[in-house]
């Protein structure tokens, strides 16, 4: 740079003295930054509290009498009792040093529930049981509706429609079903209060059935009841609202009878749940196997296989929550198949 400025100053062009020192123009030309300034010392204002009155701040405020107050509740009861400990602000300032803001209070520790792990590899076997709303005829009325599903048939055992929740109503309906379909080996439901009641325990435990529930607040651990319920309410024929317990009665005993004898389900090998739960889909699927022979016989050009569609299979096993070793197995399965 002082090669430059001699330069310059003996009249040399700068493009050219820039071009003999290897320095830019703009670089040469620029003009010099001002230094920075030094920083002031900062300023202690007078009123922070030192760490001793900190540290009797957090001890008051962790001590067993206000641990599970929040700030501004301590601040208040202390200002009644004649004293003065510091701001709420301040207070808060100091419990978020400590990292005390949030859970500060001492909270039930509720063990984790166990996963459901239900499989049925026929019908009769694991019935599964809901109940939904329907709304009444007017505004804030409603009906309950008792639901209990086979999982593996996808067969609706039993749909009875009440004016009101309660086991024994729920004890009422599976006696009938029992009756008529047989005990299963598992009742799964969730966590209501019908559900969970002493008169469906009781009732359960001297048929010797295993009663199963979800975790609370997981509805994929009762999967069938839920997915039924939204076919039935999103079905075109479902109305707004039923006038009366008759008219809802009525109504789910064409509705559960449509299901059941006349909805190809895909879970099920396109069978009706009827045909599945009665031993009628394998007949069943013998004709169908024989009229896609004759089919790709008359036509082969329009089929890439000899096999009939996977979707036309019936399930070998029916899940609630399979365990991931079970996936496991199966995938290898299909893999060296």
């Amino acid at each position: 740079m002082a090669a430059y400025r001699q330069l310059t100053i003996a009249g040399v062009s700068t493009r050219i003295a820039a071009r003999l020192t290897g320095i830019s123009r703009a670089t040469a030309t620029r003009k010099p930054s001002l230094p920075l300034p030094v920083p002031a010392p900062p300023v202690v204002p007078a009123n922070k509290l030192n760490s001793l009155e900190r540290a009797r701040i957090l001890a008051v405020v962790n001590s067993p009498g206000y641990v599970d107050l929040p700030p501004i509740q301590i601040y208040a009861q202390l200002l009644d009792q004649g004293v003065y400990l510091a701001s709420i602000s301040t207070i808060y300032r100091i419990l978020a040093e400590n990292k005390q803001v949030k859970g500060r209070r001492r909270l039930a520790r509720h063990p984790s529930r166990a996963i459901p792990e239900l499989v049925a590899t026929g019908p009769g076997q694991v019935y599964s049981w809901d109940i939904t709303k329907l709304a009444g005829p007017i505004k804030g009325t409603y009906f309950d509706c008792y639901v209990m599903i086979d999982i593996y048939s996808r067969y609706i055992v039993g749909a009875h429609v009440h004016a009101s929740e309660s086991g024994e109503l729920a004890v009422e309906m599976m006696r009938e079903i029992f009756g008529i379909h047989g005990v299963p080996h598992v009742v799964h439901a969730d966590r209501g209060t019908s559900m969970t009641s002493k008169t469906v325990a009781t009732m359960l435990s001297d048929l010797e059935v295993t009663k199963s529930h979800s975790r609370p607040r997981v509805s994929n651990d009762n999967p069938f009841s839920e997915a039924w319920f939204k076919t039935l309410k999103f079905a075109p024929v479902f109305p707004e609202r039923f006038g009366s317990v008759g008219e809802a009665r009525v109504f789910m005993a064409d509705f559960v009878e449509g299901y059941n004898h006349t909805h190809r389900h895909s879970g099920i090998g396109l069978n009706t749940p009827a045909d599945v739960h009665y031993g009628l889909a394998a007949g069943k699927a013998i004709d169908r196997s024989a009229t896609l022979a004759a089919a790709r016989a008359q036509n082969p050009e329009r089929f890439g296989t000899t096999a009939d569609p996977k979707i036309l299979a019936l399930p070998g096993t029916t899940w609630i929550n399979k365990p991931a070793e079970q996936e496991e197995k199966e995938q290898e399965a299909k893999l060296a198949a």
